[in-house]
């Protein structure tokens, strides 16, 4: 069902237009836009970083380590999905490993900036992709599950946000979630990012069950990098000054690179193993709608 951003009406999807007010959305640039008005420019993210996240993603430790994270997620407790949208998919490298995981699942992916995707929609040609406000989610109960991978801390109303989320999740669907946490490494990456926070375990949980949802699994991840993380934060959160699209955060040796991949792909096995790391640089939140 569609949601109707502008009077909260519920129709069918294959309408056009809300029957009750008359909103419908846009098409720019071939894609269908529901929030035209911020699809060019808002404070969630500086739309010319994603040419440099486009070319760095490929190859990078922390990008492929949290694609097998998110992969093996939707595998292990949604494995009969058969609807699935990404919020917030930027460039499509998530959606694109989703798609080869589940190839007979129908998938979507929506962004609220139309310059992301672009990018989506070429490492994704025929999936269904769109221009989406996360705070004016415009679905009811449509899809089984939702997954939004560091995307809530670009969004001020982020409680707004999630109860969108779970709006559009179907009864007993799920949602899966990553977002980096804790305040103490709070750095200039952060500020370059357009992040409006970083979370803790206990805040976020609360966040997801004021929305509606129920924690299935919560886990730390790029725990067994945290040194080297708050290292890196330390020093080197100054070079991003006057980087235009960012890609100074992803000069990493070869090396270094492949030996920080064998080390989080270690910790992906203890993870699917069973250990919650209680810290770590980021989050990966596994829920379910409802109580």
């Amino acid at each position: 069902m569609i949601l109707c951003p502008t009077c909260q009406a519920t129709y069918e999807i294959i309408a056009e237009s809300c029957p009750q007010c008359g909103f419908a959305p846009e098409v720019l640039e071939g894609f269908l836009c529901w929030a035209p008005e911020v699809a060019y420019c808002n404070d969630g993210f500086d739309p010319e970083a994603f040419a440099g996240l486009a070319k760095n993603e490929e190859g990078h430790f922390w990008f492929e380590a949290r694609n097998r994270l998110i992969v093996w997620a939707l595998q292990t407790y949604f494995p009969r999905m058969s609807s699935y949208l990404e919020g917030g998919c930027g460039t499509g490298f998530v959606l694109r490993g989703v798609t080869e995981a589940f190839p007979e699942v129908d998938l979507h992916g929506s962004e609220i900036f139309v310059d992301g995707l672009k990018f989506a929609k070429e490492r994704h040609p025929s999936g269904h992709l769109m221009q989406i406000d996360a705070c004016r989610m415009p679905f009811h109960e449509q899809f089984d599950v939702i997954g939004a991978f560091d995307v809530l801390e670009h969004i001020e109303a982020d409680d707004e946000a999630l109860r969108g989320i779970c709006a559009a999740t179907k009864p007993g669907g799920g949602v899966i979630l990553t977002v980096p946490q804790h305040d103490w490494l709070w750095s200039g990456v952060d500020e370059f990012a357009c992040h409006k926070r970083r979370y803790s375990r206990e805040g976020l949980h609360k966040l997801l069950e004021g929305a509606g949802l129920r924690v299935l699994r919560s886990t730390s991840f790029v725990s067994l990098l945290l040194p080297a993380m708050l290292a890196s934060r330390l020093l080197g959160g100054q070079q991003l000054k006057g980087d235009a699209d960012g890609s100074s955060e992803f000069n990493l040796s070869p090396l270094l690179n492949s030996l920080f991949s064998r080390v989080l792909d270690f910790e992906g096995r203890l993870i699917r193993a069973g250990l919650n790391f209680p810290l770590g640089g980021s989050r990966l939140v596994v829920a379910v709608k409802g109580r």
